[in-house]
């Protein structure tokens, strides 16, 4: 299932890493091949988590992560929540996977497709870290965002909107790099932060965890994941 805990010592962390998944299965592969090695190092307790929209409609990368976050903590009491998109590998061993005690981190603080660099000050996309408590607090992500985006703005807002703030891993230690495997979409520069059609001071206490509605259809566990896919 995609599970791991030190043999020889007592971990002092449990991260679950969950990743909004529809067919992109080179991505997978290539993520499971360097994440697994990488939070091993750290010495971690963690389980990979894969939650699989089916059907050919709208993606909705925020609900699925709602939908991880409510199954996974069925299974344990997890210290950290980590939100992982599926293109991105960490560079350095040092930035570990883990929660921010006090506020939500955003771990993708430098990515190769930016320069390495913020693309802009409330950039909360790629990877990110909350503890289940910031989760609830913030009323998870919104469940409305069919395939437009823009919902890592949402919860940088909602973050604020709930009394916390966004903590970030320094550049030096947040470096990512995507993986591109469609060489005709390349990013155009400069990056420009995508238009939010979300009232999200108005609609955040009543758009999120407290509203989530789905069907689990299977939950399976293979080798390197446990794969939820929902409708």
């Amino acid at each position: 299932g995609g599970h791991y805990r030190p043999p020889h010592c007592f971990a002092r962390y449990k991260s679950a890493i969950l990743v909004a998944y529809r067919n992109q299965e080179k991505y997978l592969r290539h993520l499971l091949y360097y994440i697994h090695p990488f939070l091993q190092r750290q010495q971690l307790s963690y389980t990979i988590y894969l939650i699989q929209q089916v059907g050919t409609g709208s993606f909705n990368r925020a609900k699925l992560l709602n939908v991880g976050v409510r199954e996974a903590m069925k299974d344990e009491e997890w210290d950290c929540l980590i939100l992982h998109d599926i293109d991105l590998v960490p560079e350095n061993d040092y930035n570990l996977y883990i929660c921010d005690e006090y506020y939500p981190k955003h771990m993708a603080s430098a990515m190769d497709k930016f320069q390495y660099t913020l693309p802009y000050k409330s950039f909360f996309g790629g990877v990110s870290a909350l503890t289940p408590e910031h989760y609830m607090k913030m009323n998870g992500f919104p469940n409305t965002y069919w395939g437009d985006g823009g919902e890592d703005d949402d919860i940088a807002t909602r973050i604020h909107l709930a009394g916390m703030k966004i903590v970030r891993t320094s550049p030096h230690l947040g470096r990512y790099r995507v993986m591109d495997y469609n060489e005709e979409t390349e990013i155009q520069e400069p990056w420009r932060r995508p238009p939010s059609r979300h009232n999200t001071r108005k609609t955040w206490k009543a758009d999120g965890m407290n509203t989530l509605q789905f069907r689990l259809l299977s939950r399976t566990k293979h080798p390197l994941y446990t794969k939820i896919t929902v409708d």
